[in-house]
């Protein structure tokens, strides 16, 4: 999994493991991704650590602003 291979190759703190990984759970289902081996989960794994960089701890805000960061549309809710 993306987020726990950068975790794991970092420095990070419980508050921030906890922030990333709830973050990086969000934006899957967000983004309706159930492969945690797709090529877009490492880069969004980057974008959330760059988030939690700025200080921000909230999941949702951590997975929106990441999510944000890519560019990438999330799917409409039908």
């Amino acid at each position: 999994m993306a987020i726990r291979r950068l975790i794991a190759a970092g420095s990070y703190g419980p508050d921030e493991v906890r922030a990333m990984t709830e973050a990086f759970d969000i934006a899957l289902i967000v983004l309706r991704l159930s492969d945690k081996d797709d090529p877009i989960t490492e880069l969004l794994a980057k974008s959330i650590a760059a988030v939690v960089a700025t200080g921000e701890r909230r999941p949702g805000l951590i997975a929106n602003k990441a999510i944000d960061a890519l560019g990438i549309d999330r799917p409409k809710l039908t």
